[in-house]
């Protein structure tokens, strides 16, 4: 006969254990230290099997017979209810090891190494400050469990502080984070795929320049009237000449640099594009890292940091040297002598496009198109680097025009 409740509650223990029947398999092994254990008798391949349930009263009998209805549909569909059983613990401990943050902590040690694709240090500082405060909100959460609305909130409390374009990239960091789980076998899918326009567009600002003649010749005549820190004036004073991204001008070494064959050999691991950027230097590149080297030379950075020569410039350094000279930020920033460049250079009618690009290290998709470039220009970008300098100069004395 099936049990009841009242006959399961009042099942008391003997000197040895014993079993009350219910119906298909299902029975209450009572202990004798009065223990009520639910267990599911069953056969698989004509061999018969145990499964336990769980424990009286945490289950009672209502709940032990779904469960049993549960495996015995598992059954029908050949599978084996213990081996699931087990399985879906292996996938509990999973998921509880495979917490946001864990994989999120993966995923940047991976992007820190991946070869060409590897992450910039400073890209790296950045990306992690961000993804650590989205650990903030769902870190502990296993990532199986996450689901779009939680990534919402969690990006939303940062575009709430009228951070949009940190609020983006955050989103876009998950993405990546997530991604890599699917890639990786620990998820099925990501979550923020289906969050695409859910936050504020920040608008599109652009690097203040000075890009105007004029301009350029007051801004060099105010940096060279810099009364600041030696080193930053010298940092102010190359930056126009060789116009290479701020970071790898601060992260410039000796050992990159040779004088005498007058080029500046920057690292793939440096670069943004991760592919190694040769500069022509002019003579009058030449003469103000001559005039550096007796500061910081002749090893090490180029450029230190005031506190340490182990680490480079500090990354605000040039745009505080601007700042103090009087240009706000929307007017020039050390990012602005590469758009500088571009400007004028194109403007003058002399260079051909394609080394312009070549010298200001954009990327090109076509990897033929792109080997074809460092070779066929070279000559033309060390012939424009010495002629820009040159230029240069005719504004800081006055000139209008190119």
């Amino acid at each position: 006969m099936a049990l009841t409740d009242v006959a399961v509650r009042n099942a008391k223990p003997g000197p040895k254990p014993y079993k009350l029947g219910d119906s298909h398999g299902l029975f209450l092994l009572v202990q004798p230290t009065g223990g009520k254990l639910w267990r599911l008798k069953y056969r698989v391949d004509g061999r018969e099997k145990k499964l336990a349930i769980g424990t009286y009263p945490e289950i009672g009998l209502g709940e032990a017979r779904r469960r049993r209805d549960e495996a015995r549909e598992a059954m029908a569909a050949g599978k084996d209810p213990a081996r699931e059983k087990q399985r879906d613990k292996v996938r509990a401990k999973l998921n509880a090891e495979n917490t946001f943050a864990a994989i999120t902590a993966e995923f940047c040690e991976k992007r820190k190494r991946d070869g060409q694709r590897a992450w910039a240090p400073a890209t790296a500082k950045r990306s992690e400050y961000l993804l650590a405060i989205l650990c903030g909100s769902i870190g502990n959460m296993p990532i199986a469990e996450i689901e779009p609305a939680d990534v919402l909130v969690a990006v939303r409390r940062i575009e709430g502080k009228g951070k949009l374009e940190s609020a983006r990239r955050t989103l876009q960091l998950a993405g990546s984070v997530f991604r890599y789980a699917v890639a990786t076998a620990r998820l099925k899918s990501d979550p923020t795929r289906d969050l695409k326009g859910a936050l504020t567009s920040p608008t599109v600002t652009h690097y203040g320049a000075v890009i105007d003649p004029a301009g350029v010749g007051e801004l060099l005549r105010s940096i060279d009237g810099y009364e600041g820190q030696p080193i930053t004036k010298l940092a102010m004073q190359l930056a126009p000449h060789v116009f290479v991204r701020p970071g790898e001008l601060r992260h410039a070494e000796w050992s990159e640099i040779d004088l005498e064959g007058a080029v500046w050999t920057i690292p793939a691991g440096k670069t943004k594009m991760r592919k190694e950027n040769v500069v022509p230097l002019s003579r009058q590149a030449i003469a103000i890292l001559k005039n550096v080297q007796p500061l910081t030379g002749p090893s090490g950075y180029v450029f230190p940091s005031v506190r340490t020569r182990r680490r480079p410039m500090s990354d605000n350094t040039i745009n505080a040297g601007l700042r103090r000279l009087g240009y706000a930020t929307d007017e020039m920033t050390a990012h602005g002598f590469r758009a500088m460049a571009s400007t004028l250079l194109n403007e003058s009618g002399k260079w051909n496009p394609d080394a312009i690009e070549r010298a200001l290290a954009h990327g090109d998709t076509d990897k033929v198109r792109a080997a074809y470039h460092r070779g066929a220009h070279w000559k033309e970008r060390v012939a424009m680097a010495q002629w820009w300098s040159d230029y240069l100069d005719e504004l800081r004395n006055g000139a209008k025009s190119v």
